[in-house]
């Protein structure tokens, strides 16, 4: 895709989403952290549905290290691999605790260091939480980036480099939310809506479903 289609593809995306949100609830940089651990293979809605009653009750590190493995097992136990996920979040809450006084700290090798936390995790909350214009290459950015010709590469890192060099500066902050959200909802992987897709034009994908 040329620097020109590039520029018009986020242009029209912004156009119709200027100020895109995370489909996932949370009140704090820690909750939006632990969020994003338990969406990993799983849908933001069933998430959702399992973190409200968790953070009413537990909003905090300091209450989920006490709640502990178990106790968290029973609010997150219809997630997909809920005892490893409670695993992760127990321990990278006493982690916060211990290293950070409670607090997500706003650097990317601590926030790796955490339990459960890769490089995806870790771009999706300096994005959210400390405003920072990291792409958080997931399934959908990667398949819209591949598909599209936007930035076409064989691993989410290959995929993440090559839009951080062709995404304009202007777009960048809300890049990935807009990509996510237009892969879950019009670039799907199964019956992509290209009938009502605004950059249909643009998209080099030799496949398209019209």
């Amino acid at each position: 895709m040329t620097p020109k289609k590039v520029r018009e593809f986020f242009t029209r995306l912004a156009a119709a989403n200027p100020e895109p949100k995370s489909e996932l609830e949370y009140a704090t940089p820690y909750q939006l952290l632990v969020a994003v651990v338990l969406s990993a293979q799983a849908t933001d809605k069933g998430v959702n549905r399992a973190t409200r009653p968790l953070f009413r009750a537990h909003p905090t590190p300091q209450a989920i290290a006490v709640l502990g493995e178990e106790g968290l097992a029973e609010y997150i136990n219809t997630i997909g691999l809920y005892p490893t996920k409670a695993k992760n979040v127990v321990g990278l809450s006493r982690l916060l605790l211990e290293r950070h006084g409670g607090e997500v700290p706003h650097d990317r090798a601590a926030l790796e260091a955490l339990p459960g936390v890769g490089r995806k995790t870790a771009n999706v909350v300096l994005n959210i939480a400390f405003h920072e214009p990291t792409i958080a290459v997931d399934t959908h950015i990667f398949r819209v980036s591949n598909r599209t010709g936007l930035a076409a590469g064989k691993t989410v890192v290959d995929v993440e480099q090559k839009l951080l060099k062709v995404v304009p500066d202007e777009f960048r902050m809300h890049a990935h939310h807009w990509l996510i959200l237009h892969g879950r909802y019009t670039c799907k992987a199964r019956n992509p809506d290209c009938v009502h897709c605004s950059v249909f034009d643009l998209c080099a994908w030799k496949e398209k479903n019209v």
